[in-house]
């Protein structure tokens, strides 16, 4: 389609050399022949432009791609494709969020560093869990609300490839601390007794470090490999941060190696993960069923149902987010892209209201600094206090 056009506008150009000498004459026939001509090579250079654009979209490497240049000192994000001129509305759900994560994943860590009756290894996950919170959240969010509120759709190039390292290196982290509190439930409930003897202090430590070397080991190749790679003229990004695929589908060489890696990484981050996870709640469920007193069930049950929320409001959006990419090509760009940005909401944004209302112990921190009111109990008379 490229190559005709290019002819067409060959031809349009050659008749209007062959018709220069009659149009030398500023006749009105003249002139209409002129903007004819005019007409015709601006329709030309649009439908180039328009069938560049296709091919930028739907992830076709385009013909125009001169090697030498590398990357281009910049990209733009274009925010939400076709909502442009509602960014100030969307704004406000974004910018409220945003806020409420800040300020719960920052009580959850001032509790826990503060108060060492919670210093035990399921609230020393909660505050690493809650430090992956606002480290996806800060990564990604306040460049949205500049884009939404001022316009500053440009970022660098390198600022790019940082941001891409920080959304998936963290979200690769986030992953490993879910499996964590996974298996720490498994511990409670199936090895009570050496609950603190498999689960020390020292062990979840090294479990942090181990997690997080494992996450920059994976994610640090994506920008490498992307750095040398020579980019398409046309620098806009359709979406509101730099991802993955997104960044790959700029490149006008062949990305079959960056498109295998991302793959790889991602059903063995998310794969093994998802395993070990679901390996645990299998023992879990067993170990449940054995149990013959009603209240030892409610008990081992409530233990849990905060961490499986947190487990699916965390996975759901990356997941869709992961098989949009390389698969839903159907899908309205803005849809993908308002669900995308979901990711580094709305798990922020829940995982401390869930901990705070599922987790007694917390919720009882949360009463004793004045963020949470106990209800007034009523005791009627002759009966004792539960």
């Amino acid at each position: 389609m490229t190559a005709e056009l290019l002819a067409g506008l060959s031809h349009a150009m050659e008749l209007e050399k062959s018709h220069a000498k009659e149009l030398q004459a500023p006749g009105e026939d003249n002139q209409m022949n002129l903007m004819f001509m005019s007409l015709l090579k601006m329709r030309l250079f649009e439908s180039q432009s328009l069938d560049f654009s296709e091919e930028l979209h739907q992830g076709v490497p385009m013909t125009a791609c001169n090697a030498s240049l590398g990357h281009p000192p910049f990209l733009i994000l274009q925010g939400i494709p076709g909502m442009e001129d509602k960014h100030r509305w969307i704004s406000i759900p974004f910018s409220s969020m945003y806020f409420v994560t800040i300020l719960g994943n920052c009580t959850i860590i001032f509790i826990i560093c503060t108060e060492r009756s919670l210093h035990k290894p399921m609230f020393l996950l909660l505050c690493m869990l809650a430090l992956t919170d606002l480290g996806m959240s800060t990564t990604t969010i306040p460049k949205v609300l500049c884009i939404f509120w001022f316009g500053q759709n440009e970022i660098s190039f390198v600022g790019c490839l940082v941001q891409l390292f920080f959304i998936h290196s963290i979200s690769a982290l986030q992953s490993a601390i879910l499996m964590t509190m996974a298996f720490d439930r498994y511990v409670a409930i199936c090895e009570p007794l050496r609950y603190a003897t498999i689960l020390s202090h020292s062990r979840i430590g090294l479990i942090g470090i181990l997690s997080v070397v494992r996450a920059i080991l994976f994610i640090l190749p994506m920008p490498v490999l992307l750095q040398k790679m020579p980019f398409h003229a046309n620098h806009v990004i359709p979406n509101t941060y730099c991802e993955h695929m997104a960044v790959v589908k700029m490149v006008c060489v062949d990305t079959t190696v960056n498109r295998i890696y991302g793959l790889v990484v991602a059903l063995l981050v998310a794969g093994l993960d998802i395993s070990a996870i679901a390996s645990s709640y299998v023992l879990i469920i067993r170990a449940v069923l054995r149990l013959s007193s009603k209240e030892a069930h409610h008990k081992a049950v409530n233990t849990c149902t905060a961490h499986i929320c947190v487990m699916l409001i965390s996975y759901t959006p990356s997941l869709f987010s992961f098989l949009t990419h390389r698969f839903g090509r159907g899908i309205p760009p803005h849809v993908h892209t308002i669900l995308g940005n979901l990711y580094f909401l709305v798990p922020p944004t829940l995982n401390p209201i869930i901990y705070a209302v599922k987790t007694k112990e917390f919720r009882d921190k949360l009463t004793k600094y004045g963020c949470w009111t106990k209800e007034p109990m009523t005791i009627a008379r002759g009966q004792k206090p539960v």
